[in-house]
């Protein structure tokens, strides 16, 4: 009886999993495993609105390998360690996993690949599992050169590479009965959570994405930027733990057809696009891709600012809805991200690790290549072609929230006030300005840009 072990990480799913697929094809009997990192909590990565999503995803996954037959093993520690222990246990000879890109992701797998040589076991890394197509897999013509640092001539390599043929969900998964388990998480156990917080899990993934295929789709394209319409997927958290397919997504998108369908394909490339950029710059998580001469702003002043934007008192109406969003939901529109990003590292001018670490707090989908690259392109120290553009918030609010309905939904304070002057409201009569009880702005957008355009030199 021939055994293999497959070591769920950010693949969550039983829907186009290779390793699961390889270790079926190749053993008797299989070992679905998962291991709650110490690694992670020691690393500060286990943000409670996170922990409670892999709660929902670790359950539905158990659920899913039950109604087939076999059972989730988990096991909390290292998981090096207890991966050996299992292999110990139970004979295999391989553990499949996904290949991932982070540099804990690469110390992980250096560290199993030891224990599981010891053993005498076998390690077997998946690529495109946690991507659509694998880092590395589409680089730039001529010597030197081991990623792209520019997103449009990636897509257009990466849309010619194609996506390999998504595998279905086993019939039936086979588990030796040996290993021991501990007790699934619950959500309900883990205190500090964004009230609404959505629900995790591959049959939750799943249903959200095919709702969201035939209602959402064909107008992306228009609607995407919509911030009160909320007319983006919300599948950002299911990519992150991978209860979704990227693979299976992009041919189901590209199926469709349509320029919503591109659209969204679109970003689906930068999730990739940013992993190519981790894969080949692992300091980029935590260090300027294009490093910068000049200093962020520091002192009292600086972190009183940061502390009124953490909390969604900026005075900016658009950037305070956002913020609060963030902190109900755990989760942003993407157009918020970028509005709350730019007036934290550019208007304000503080350091984006801050802003960084502060989304990765919150951030259900907190993800490091797409969190911190992103916050990295909208500083001007990443991948962006135009790092010196500055995002004015109540320019974008007029366009992307033209009669106020998001602020209004975030910022009660300001509830009564009606259309676009809701964007402006250090404008209304002060008699008004003091009922609604909502902050004077931190700054004015002259003087910060002036701050901005002094500090990067740009007269």
């Amino acid at each position: 009886m021939t055994v293999a072990v497959v070591l769920f990480t950010a693949d969550l799913r039983l829907h186009d999993h290779p390793p699961l697929h390889a270790a079926l094809a190749s053993a008797d009997e299989v070992v679905p495993l998962f291991v709650l990192d110490e690694a992670v909590e020691a690393a500060g990565f286990g943000a409670p609105n996170r922990r409670a999503f892999l709660a929902d995803c670790l359950r539905d996954l158990d659920t899913g390998l039950r109604e087939r037959g076999g059972r989730l093993v988990l096991r909390e520690g290292d998981v090096a360690a207890e991966a050996g222990r299992i292999v110990t246990e139970t004979g295999a000879d391989t553990v499949h996993m996904a290949a991932d890109v982070s540099a804990f992701a690469q110390r992980r797998e250096e560290r199993l690949r030891e224990v599981l040589t010891s053993v005498g076991c076998r390690l077997r890394v998946h690529d495109a599992v946690v991507t659509a197509v694998a880092p590395g897999a589409v680089v730039p013509s001529g010597a030197g050169r081991d990623h792209f640092s520019v997103f449009t001539p990636y897509f257009r390599r990466w849309s010619e590479e194609g996506v390999r043929a998504p595998f279905r969900a086993p019939r039936a998964v086979r588990v030796p009965e040996g290993p021991a388990s501990a007790a699934l998480p619950s959500r309900a156990d883990i205190p500090g959570l964004s009230p609404g917080l959505a629900e995790g899990g591959e049959a939750e993934g799943r249903k959200l994405f095919s709702a969201w295929r035939r209602q959402g789709l064909a107008s992306y394209e228009e609607r995407h930027d919509d911030l009160a319409g909320d007319a983006t997927s919300r599948l950002s958290p299911h990519l992150h733990f991978g209860t979704l397919s990227p693979t299976e997504l992009v041919g189901r998108s590209r199926a469709a057809g349509g320029p919503g369908a591109e659209a969204f394909v679109r970003q689906l490339c930068w999730r990739d696009f940013h992993r190519q950029v981790l894969a080949a710059r692992p300091a980029a998580s935590h260090a300027d891709y294009r490093p910068r001469q000049d200093g962020w702003r520091s002192g009292r002043a600086a972190s009183d600012d940061t502390a009124a934007w953490k909390e969604g008192r900026t005075g900016y109406p658009v950037v305070d809805a956002a913020i609060r969003q963030l902190l109900h939901e755990g989760w942003m529109h993407n157009r918020g991200r970028l509005l709350t990003a730019s007036f934290l590292a550019k208007t304000l001018y503080v350091d984006w690790r801050t802003g960084a670490r502060h989304f990765l707090e919150l951030l259900v989908d907190g993800d490091i290549a797409n969190n911190q690259l992103n916050w990295q392109w909208v500083a001007g120290t990443g991948t962006d072609s135009r790092p010196n553009r500055v995002l004015n918030p109540v320019t974008q609010a007029k366009r992307y929230d033209p009669d106020g309905a998001y602020v209004r939904r975030w910022v009660p304070e300001l509830a009564e006030i009606s259309g676009p002057a809701v964007h402006e409201p250090w404008k209304l009569p002060e008699a008004e300005r003091s009922r609604c009880g909502y902050p004077e702005p931190v700054v004015g957008l002259a003087e910060g840009l002036s701050r901005f355009k002094e500090a990067r030199g740009l007269g």
